[in-house]
């Protein structure tokens, strides 16, 4: 973040702790647009203006936070909008973006050197790989371990857009759908109290599903294309055989997720309240675990491996930045939605239940996905969680398959944007810093409507429909 949301913040934060949040059913649609404005400003910048955006997207972001704060404190008070930013900054980024940094640093520290060559076979193979791994070392573990073997394997390819186009669908999103380790909504759920094994009980279908779909048809494209090439570039990596250093790192995965599961485990019924935001002494050991195992894998990882690894601060330093904007300039649409039948927005909430009031599990996959690939998916998982019922223990027994709808929805379509889930960002980052030309915000868009939502219409059929 720029120093002007900061100094902001600061200045609101005495009388935050005392504020109410946003009144959702009082808010009109208009006070989103500044939400709309950073989601054009990412799909638009990069392209028209490219200088400016890579040296003030931090400012941009910065700008059209402030562009929603301002208003809110003219309007509101600067209690409401200190309470806005408090929780925005303390209860959802900061553990959110705590995660990540502690993934991405460690995750950072295991070097595969040597090289394959990047046959569909083998693609694919390492697609597979990614996508087991996203559930059991997080979506962003599994991406930064996985993305920079899989751009050398391909760096002599003509053509290897399509191979981080699906990296991003199955390792930075679909294949972290069966734990609550792999995806921040699961992991909120867990919290909120659904059983750890419940996730995986109910999910694997879809999960194995949509992957065996996406896997079989990035095999036949990448096989077509890799015919059509012909005689290939040089290889600036030619094959050599794998070696794995930076093995301590694994050990330090470990310990972050066994945090993730402590902080959903451990009750001890001690928190501590900052600027009004209560927090829990799990989740502070959680936050302190990890930020631990980022430090020590700093310390205890050789300077040259990191260097040979390519590893730089850019990719996280970007989601920071531009997360940061976009969790504050949501705020009004993630209050409106949560006003429910009050709110804005009550159409479209309406549309999740029949006349009879009963749950529309088409209906709630489909509008947790859509929201979640624009707005964060976690805080987007909770509304529709909360206005189906809200209970963990009756969300996991008649409202099951309502539940599994929700949670699809969430981590499924978060592959149809770049903002939909942090790590496709960071994804994107690495992948043009190492030459590949990856697509626009509606040039991916076009990828994922293309390919995605065919699917997601299947499985609506398969498994939401009755």
């Amino acid at each position: 973040m720029t120093k002007l949301p900061i100094l902001l913040f600061l200045s609101c934060a005495p009388l935050a702790a005392q504020a109410a949040g946003l009144p959702g059913a009082e808010l009109s649609l208009a006070w989103g647009l500044p939400f709309v404005g950073i989601l054009l400003s990412i799909a638009l910048c990069p392209l028209f203006l490219p200088h400016f955006w890579h040296h003030h997207f931090g400012k941009v972001s910065a700008f059209w936070a402030l562009s929603f704060l301002l208003p809110a404190v003219a309007l509101y008070g600067t209690g409401v909008a200190g309470s806005v930013v408090a929780h925005a900054l303390l209860e959802e980024f900061l553990p959110f973006i705590i995660l990540l940094f502690a993934l991405y640093t460690v995750s950072g520290g295991i070097l595969i050197s040597g090289n394959l060559h990047g046959s569909p076979r083998l693609n694919t193979g390492l697609l597979a790989l990614g996508t087991l791994c996203a559930s059991l070392m997080g979506t962003t573990g599994a991406a930064m371990l996985l993305i920079r073997p899989l751009l050398r394997a391909n760096d002599n390819r003509k053509h290897n857009v399509h191979v981080v186009v699906f990296f991003i669908f199955l390792v930075a999103n679909i294949g972290g759908g069966l734990t609550p380790i792999g995806d921040p909504p699961l992991f909120l759920g867990f919290l909120k109290g659904i059983d750890f094994f419940w996730t995986l009980q109910h999910m694997l279908l879809p999960v194995a599903f949509a992957a065996a779909v996406l896997l079989t048809l990035f095999y036949a494209i990448d096989s077509w294309l890799y015919r059509q090439e012909g005689v290939r570039r040089i290889d600036p990596t030619p094959d050599s055989p794998l070696r794995v250093e930076g093995k301590g790192n694994f050990a330090l995965l470990a310990v972050i997720v066994f945090a993730v599961l402590l902080s959903g485990l451990w009750k001890p019924g001690v928190s501590v309240s900052l600027l009004g935001v209560d927090t829990g002494l799990q989740d502070l050991v959680r936050d302190g675990l990890m930020l631990g195992c980022a430090a020590l894998s700093l310390w205890m990882t050789p300077k040259a491996v990191r260097e040979r690894n390519e590893f730089d601060w850019g990719p996280i330093l970007e989601v920071a930045k531009l997360f940061a904007g976009i969790f504050v300039a949501m705020a009004p649409a993630i209050a409106i939605l949560r006003a429910g039948t009050e709110g804005a927005l009550a159409p479209l909430v309406r549309t999740v239940t029949d006349g009879n009031g009963a749950p529309i599990d088409s209906m709630y996959f489909w509008l947790s996905g859509a929201l979640s690939s624009f707005l964060d998916n976690a805080p987007t998982y909770l509304v529709f969680f909360n206005l189906a019922h809200g209970d963990p223990v009756h969300m996991m027994g008649p409202m099951a398959s309502t539940l599994m709808a929700i949670s699809a929805g969430a981590v499924f379509m978060g592959a149809n944007t770049y903002i939909g889930n942090a790590p496709n960002f960071m994804v994107k980052a690495i992948a043009e810093s190492r030459g590949v030309r990856m697509p626009g915000f509606f040039g991916y868009m076009l990828w994922s409507g293309a390919i995605l939502i065919p699917l997601f219409v299947l499985m609506t059929l398969l498994f939401f429909s009755l």
